[in-house]
């Protein structure tokens, strides 16, 4: 009965592995600060069309990040989110008039070596008001090609020295703007969600479950280790992104 509203690009078993997983990262992401969608997004691009992922991928972090700063919406620091959407608009302008260009053998290189970057690159170390919008800009047009830009949100948002709920807040509500705008130009050059919608919907509301359940251990959770093996994932899943890319080109 389910299968009817699931998009026939996909087969039964993975679509429903991929709500599964939306409820899994939505609860990393919850718990920890960031690192579910760029999992999340690693796994969609191994069982996704190429010329979906990104935008689908987008639809359904509009959900998981709205649900995640609306239990904390009281948390949010506004201070920085006009600046910051002010640069996401132009930014995914910018990289959408690009992106949807892209062959799928580049995309998922791409891909694979943003997040090897992820796992293992240096912290960035942005400092100062203003740059609010610069990582508006840069990360939304990032974001058209490599879908999770989270890291570069995230550090931007570190540098206001907020305690955990308010930078967990502060950063949903960023992401949330951003993948909004992302969403838009996608569906204006032309990407048709319709056939995703159902896939999109339940993957929402299980990451909503995810994120209710990861709230409950954000003050207390011990993620050190957790990220070590985080980035020995998140390296095989990349490993093997750059090896589809390298044969599809």
């Amino acid at each position: 009965m389910f299968e009817a509203f699931l998009p026939p690009a996909i087969e039964p078993f993975w679509a429903f592995m991929l709500i599964g997983l939306s409820a899994v990262t939505s609860f990393v992401t919850a718990a920890l600060g960031l690192g579910g969608g760029i999992i999340l997004l690693a796994v969609m691009a191994l069982i996704v069309p190429g010329q979906a992922i990104i935008p689908v991928h987008g639809a359904v972090q509009i959900g998981s990040n709205a649900g995640r700063a609306a239990i904390m919406l009281s948390h949010v620091q506004w201070s920085l989110f006009a600046p910051f959407l002010a640069g996401s608009v132009v930014g995914a302008a910018l990289g959408g008039l690009t992106a949807v260009q892209l062959p799928t053998g580049a995309l998922k290189l791409a891909l694979g070596a943003f997040i090897l970057w992820t796992a293992w690159g240096p912290p960035l170390g942005f400092k100062g008001r203003m740059i609010s919008v610069v990582t508006g800009a840069v990360s939304s047009f990032l974001t058209m090609f490599v879908g999770a830009t989270g890291t570069f949100i995230s550090a931007m948002v570190k540098t206001y020295n907020y305690g955990r709920i308010e930078h967990v807040a502060t950063h949903s509500i960023c992401m949330t703007a951003q993948h909004v705008v992302k969403v838009l130009v996608f569906g204006l050059l032309g990407f048709h969600f319709a056939p995703y919608a159902g896939l999109i919907l339940a993957m929402i509301a299980s990451g909503f479950v995810g994120t209710m359940i990861g709230k409950r251990v954000l003050l207390s959770s011990d993620d050190v280790k957790f990220h070590r093996i985080l980035s020995i994932i998140l390296s095989l899943l990349a490993a093997k992104l750059l090896y589809d890319g390298l044969v599809a080109l």
